[in-house]
């Protein structure tokens, strides 16, 4: 278990969510919303969410989806919406389950494009802004490159080894991510445009500009297309976890960000 973690779960009809909570309740003050990486779960997080929680003043909630960390395992191929199902139907229900008051969603990677989506699509007052890292709205030629190095490394390197320590199923949450990406029809279809163009809460945008699987093609893309404001945070030399590989300053970051929308001290 993670430090100052409140471990607990949240059952679905499609299966049973592993769960953590870390500061103040979501009576008691504004919640941050984790959303993980297409290869992430709650323990990926790592001590994260403390810092958050810590940093801001605000409550910070973290599950595994369907499909990772020790959460209940998907049907695989996953669809090629499996991201705007997470959005419009799963995470309804799990903010519905923690009570939420009033927050914001903090997506990383996939996550952050379930975010937006939600964000961009689904009407929910509670939602006072969203915070994507390193998110994804559409396809690059780089960063499919990037999956498939990814997929070499799981296949004849140590990848699968390090995911089976966070992954009850590894397989399952590698291939569903990979599998899908790769696809050769999934680029045509992958377009966060439409999506996008909902926004209107504040949007904190980061991105590390040697981030393989993405590039600051995105962010743009994201300013140009949201209907509400938009920081982008551009991090030199920093790759695809800007939280874990430069939190000095992505949490001051974040910490503002919240102080702009709830003036939680």
């Amino acid at each position: 278990m993670q430090d100052g973690m409140v471990a607990g779960e949240i059952l679905l009809a499609e299966g049973r969510l592993e769960t953590g909570w870390w500061g103040p309740a979501a009576a008691a003050a504004p919640t941050l919303v984790l959303l993980h990486q297409g290869l992430g779960s709650l323990g990926l997080w790592r001590d994260i969410p403390a810092r958050l929680a810590a940093a801001t003043g605000c409550g910070v909630f973290a599950w595994s989806r369907l499909g990772y960390g020790r959460s209940d395992p998907v049907r695989l191929p996953r669809p090629f919406d499996y991201l705007r199902q997470e959005a419009q139907s799963v995470l309804p229900r799990v903010l519905e389950a923690i009570g939420l008051q009033q927050g914001v969603l903090v997506g990383h990677s996939d996550g952050g494009s379930i975010a937006a989506i939600h964000g961009g699509t689904v009407e929910d007052p509670r939602r006072r802004g969203i915070a994507v890292l390193a998110p994804h709205f559409f396809t690059e030629a780089a960063g499919l490159a990037a999956v498939a190095e990814t997929r070499a490394r799981y296949e004849q390197g140590d990848l699968r080894a390090r995911l089976a320590r966070h992954h009850r199923h590894p397989d399952i949450a590698f291939h569903g991510w990979c599998d899908t990406w790769l696809h050769p029809d999934f680029p045509a279809f992958f377009d966060l445009r439409p999506d996008i163009a909902g926004l209107r809460v504040p949007v904190l945008a980061i991105q590390g500009e040697a981030d393989p699987y993405g590039s600051p093609a995105q962010l743009e893309l994201l300013a140009r297309q949201a209907a509400g404001p938009v920081q982008v945070m551009l991090l030199p030399g920093i790759g695809h976890d800007p939280l874990l590989e430069a939190p000095e300053t992505v949490l001051p970051a974040l910490r503002a960000f919240t102080d702009r929308l709830f003036a939680v001290r």
